[in-house]
């Protein structure tokens, strides 16, 4: 199975199709989607975890981009800095993915990279500024 972190930015003129209904009856895909913002009539974004066979995801990404869709790869991975973490597990409450946790041992956060899709949440969230953005420019796609 191949996966990947994509951010789908749509024009105005598809928000109200049902297009990722599309990517997985046409494609056989699965999707989590992450975080979107998409209202009638604008611009959307959606964050959103895309899985399938190789073949069938680069024919999703192709129809995404006939349809006018820019697709990135999420180019941003989140760090946490031990040093200035207070572990007070807000940033738990807000992590969709699961990528922070507590460790009850000694009721640490923990922060699982693999699991996190940006969402930048936590970074919003954090009172001590722990979770940062790191760009990295290699990796879009």
């Amino acid at each position: 199975m191949y996966s990947k972190m994509l951010i789908l930015r749509f024009p105005k003129k598809r928000v109200g199709e049902p297009i990722v209904v599309n990517l997985v009856k046409k494609f056989n895909l699965t999707f989590n989607i992450l975080k979107a913002t998409i209202y009638p009539r604008k611009e959307g974004i959606m964050v959103m975890e895309l899985s399938g066979d190789r073949k069938n995801f680069q024919k999703g990404i192709k129809y995404l981009k006939s349809l006018g869709i820019q697709v990135e790869t999420v180019s941003q991975e989140i760090k946490k800095d031990e040093k200035i973490c207070i572990h007070c597990g807000m940033c738990i409450a807000v992590c969709p993915t699961g990528a922070l946790h507590i460790r009850r041992a000694d009721m640490a956060v923990v922060f699982d990279n693999e699991k996190c899709s940006a969402c930048e949440l936590c970074v919003i969230t954090c009172p001590v500024k722990a979770m940062k953005v790191k760009f990295d420019k290699n990796m879009l796609h």
